[in-house]
């Protein structure tokens, strides 16, 4: 039978091609999908830990006193502490605030590098980065006056001290760790622990950052925990999904996204290879019947067909690894020249599964989709099955059969869908768990979908038909005809249905994710500027005006702020007037605040968000940190707020006059850039603007463009999807609009012969292909915007931002592919059918 099958595949090579083109495209979809996956994985972490350096473990908590015992573990190649300091520089008139870290001591655990110069090696020297050196007008070579201060905890005041350092470099920030602070500086570690004004801290008291060996035994991760039993020994990924899921609620909402997204290629293209193939086989009906006229079993022919099918997968499946890693690649090399500030790979991170799902996939789903022919034909005794076939009919025991298990499969899966998308909404937790229900209940209420798709899609056609009715006969005739084989209707709007909902899905599910995406950021950083002194317990007159009259600046606002207890702990509360509440992107901690509590964020409040307990709120005096004169200590309700990364406690206006002690002078001013202005450009004109005073300016745009560009790249690589799943809705639309009309050139004769001209004939089988292309086209993308939802809100209602948008421009264009494919499709063998003479067409083979 081996022979026997590749003479057979050689033979029908060019019907075979048709369906092995739709599995290579199915395979390499899959394929380029999980590669994708893992090139924005892989940016994502290193994106979100790009102050880590190249770090192999990280150390976080309290490892202080235990840094020599860390180097000291076998395997250990470096380790450094985590320090920053800040210092305000000064070189003439102008002035500088600047963030600082220290020299590392493996160039693998710098964040940064020097562009220019060299580093610093004593206490007196300092790089700095290429802005701030512009800004004061510093020079390599040149001095600077660098001012900064240090607590002394026995009298509770700041002692400022100043020095003179050398300049010796320029330092660059080549994976944007500390771009929200302007760039970084670096001095020596004996300098920046001076700086950072915590001398009693011991090193490693905020984590310490580890390289290990080359060939590091497996055990060193054990031996770092035990030689510093205060601290968590991470990965990097593994800090990486903390910060993620940190910002995510608890949840991997990019992996999930991923997997969603990979999840879906896998079982829409397995639906498009099934079709296709179920198409090539049952035209072989004949062919097999044939075969058991002459003495073969249904067993050998059984054999036969499957491993044909087998054959076939594997060799098309092969082929669209090649070709889905190839678009991945291309896509990530333009990417590259594009988002230059996204930390991405210069080569797509391969893996085993993307090589073996795809290749599982294609073998598997092929074979799948020829048992249902193969034991049709070998069912059907041989004399029956080369008797001509009549038109199928609905209305026997099997089609009731079918309609019961399309109606089964369809109300179930939906049914699992809502729950999924309800639990998601509703728990805002176990985002995977819900994901993996409503992917399964996704594909099973769409199988329902094409398996009932024999009843309702003809209808649908029909009725379409008879409001098309009074443009003409043709359209009439065009009318009839799809109603007169359902199953062949069926096939032919079910083609191009499966590749406009996958194309709908991945189109509305991708502008979902960047409204949700965002409406989170919002949540995580609800202000785009923050300027405070960075010496005295004032800004300088002029601040807020000089910040409000940048261009890009949409509202600058000083922020009453002031020192705070609450019970225990002590905070900087900001009074929340309509002002300040404008400047924010998001409401939610304006909604959280009352006049009778206080806000505090959970990322330094025990309890969870939500949770409310009562303390005693007092306010303190700036300069000497005890309560202030005439201050009224109030009992309020704390409200713990998980949604904020700010680490300060908010206050209703009434309620922050009302703990007394006067009016407070400026120290704080927010600012809100405007949407249509470059972020980045307008923080650079900020710092600009304020070189000259004595300020700390901090922005988390940078921290929020980061994670934008993480879903840019994410959205430029589903439109390159898209491409690739249109494609394979033309071919399988290609496919079986082609074979139905060729099957039916003995019908198009006999019309012939009766009268009908060719232009008739001809704009009849156009007319009939657009009528169930567009069918098919507009109930695919509304399926394919419901199914879109419905991912979006399982992904992103555990983080309670779950957006839902509707793509149209997308939409539209899906459309007129549609009515273009089936336009294309069903002229070109008409132009054959109607060159042939009636006489020759109805000639019996």
């Amino acid at each position: 039978m081996l022979r026997l099958t590749l003479a057979q595949m050689r033979r029908s090579l060019g019907r075979l091609t048709a369906a092995a083109i739709a599995i290579a495209i199915g395979t390499g979809f899959v394929a380029a999908t999980l590669l994708t996956g893992n090139v924005i994985t892989r940016s994502s972490y290193d994106s979100v830990t790009a102050s880590l350096a190249k770090a192999d473990l990280v150390l976080t908590g309290d490892a202080s006193g235990r840094l020599d015992a860390i180097r000291a573990v076998p395997g250990v190649a470096a380790a450094d502490p985590v320090v920053r300091g800040g210092v305000e520089l000064s070189n003439g008139g102008s002035r500088s605030w600047q963030l600082a870290v220290p020299v590392a001591s493996s160039p693998s655990l710098s964040t940064l590098t020097i562009a220019d110069g060299t580093a610093p090696s004593a206490v007196d020297e300092i790089a700095l980065p290429a802005d701030a050196a512009e800004r004061i007008k510093a020079r390599i070579g040149g001095t600077v006056t660098a001012t900064y201060w240090t607590w002394d905890e026995a009298d509770g005041t700041d002692t400022q001290h100043e020095v003179t350092l050398t300049v010796t470099g320029i330092t660059s920030d080549p994976g944007g760790a500390w771009t929200g602070y302007g760039g970084a500086a670096m001095g020596t570690l004996d300098a920046v622990v001076l700086w950072s004004g915590d001398t009693e801290s011991g090193l490693g008291s905020n984590g310490v950052l580890v390289r290990t060996a080359p060939d590091a035994p497996s055990t060193v991760r054990a031996a770092l925990a035990d030689a510093a039993p205060g601290a968590r020994v991470l990965t990097r990924d593994e800090a990486a999904q903390e910060r993620i899921e940190e910002l995510g609620g608890g949840e991997n909402f990019l992996v999930a996204a991923v997997l969603g997204f990979a999840a879906i290629a896998l079982v829409v293209a397995g639906l498009v290879i099934a079709n296709t193939f179920q198409v090539i086989v049952a035209q072989r009906t004949r062919t097999l019947a044939l075969l058991r006229c002459v003495g073969a079993v249904r067993s050998q022919l059984r054999r036969s067909v499957l491993l044909e099918a087998g054959i076939l997968g594997l060799a098309a499946s092969a082929v669209g690894v090649v070709l889905g890693t190839g678009v991945a690649q291309g896509a990530l090399s333009v990417l590259r020249n594009v988002q230059t500030e996204m930390p991405l790979p210069r080569v797509v991170p391969m893996s085993a599964a993307v090589v073996i799902a795809p290749l599982v996939v294609g073998v598997v789903v092929t074979v799948l989709a020829a048992l249902v022919p193969a034991r049709a034909a070998t069912q059907v005794s041989p004399v029956a099955a080369l008797r001509p076939m009549d038109a199928p009919a609905v209305a026997t025991r099997a089609g009731k059969v079918r309609l019961g298990v399309a109606l089964l499969l369809g109300l179930g899966g939906t049914a699992g869908l809502v729950l999924a998308v309800a639990g998601s909404l509703l728990t805002r937790s176990g985002t995977m768990l819900w994901l993996a229900l409503g992917i399964l209940s996704g594909a099973v209420s769409f199988i329902g979908i094409l398996v009932g798709a024999v009843f309702w899609v003809p209808r649908t056609v029909a009725l379409v038909g008879r409001l098309l009715g009074s443009a003409g006969p043709a359209a009439r005739l065009a009318a009839a005809n799809t109603v007169r084989n359902p199953r062949r209707t069926a096939a032919t709007s079910t083609a191009l249905l499966i590749g406009v909902t996958l194309v709908a899905l991945m189109s509305t599910g991708a502008a979902s994710a960047r409204l949700s995406m965002s409406a989170e950021l919002d949540e995580q950083y609800q202000v785009d500027i923050a300027v405070t002194p960075a010496s005295g317990t004032a800004l300088e007159a002029g601040t807020l005006a000089a910040v409000a009259d940048v261009p890009g600046v949409e509202r600058a606002v000083d922020v009453p702020t002031a020192p705070v207890t609450v019970g225990d702990s002590w905070f900087t509360a900001h009074s929340l007037t309509p002002e300040v509440v404008a400047v924010l992107h998001d409401d939610s901690v304006a909604e959280a605040v009352t006049d009778s509590n206080v806000v505090v964020p959970q990322s330094v409040a025990a309890g969870e968000s939500g949770s409310a307990s009562t303390a005693m709120v007092s306010r303190l005096d700036p300069e000497t940190s005890e309560p202030v004169a005439g201050g009224t200590p109030t009992q309020l309700d704390v409200t713990v707020l998980a949604s904020s990364t700010f680490a300060d406690a908010f206050l209703a206006p009434r309620t922050f006059a009302a703990l007394g002690g006067g009016d407070v002078p400026t120290t704080t001013v927010w600012a809100r850039i405007a949407s249509d202005a470059d972020a980045a450009a307008v923080v650079d004109e900020v710092r600009e603007a304020l070189g000259d005073a004595s300020v700390i300016v901090e922005s988390p745009v940078s921290s929020r463009l980061q994670f934008e560009q993480v879903i840019d790249t994410l959205l430029a690589i589903v439109v390159a999807l898209l491409g690739v799943a249109v494609v394979i809705a033309l071919v399988g639309v290609a496919n079986t609009l082609s074979l139905s009309v060729i099957e039916r050139r003995r019908e198009s004769a006999t019309l012939r012969a009766i009268g009908l001209t060719r232009r008739r004939l001809r704009l009849s089988l156009a007319t009939e292909g657009v009528l169930i292309s567009g069918v098919g086209g507009v109930l695919g993308a509304v399926i394919g915007v419901l199914y879109g939802w419905a991912g979006a809100a399982v992904v992103f209602g555990g983080l309670g931002s779950a957006e839902l948008a509707v793509p149209w421009r997308d939409l539209g264009i899906i459309l007129v592919v549609a009515l273009g494919a089936g336009l294309l499709a069903s002229v070109l063998p008409a132009r054959s059918a109607v060159r042939t003479p009636p006489v020759a067409a109805l000639a019996v083979e």
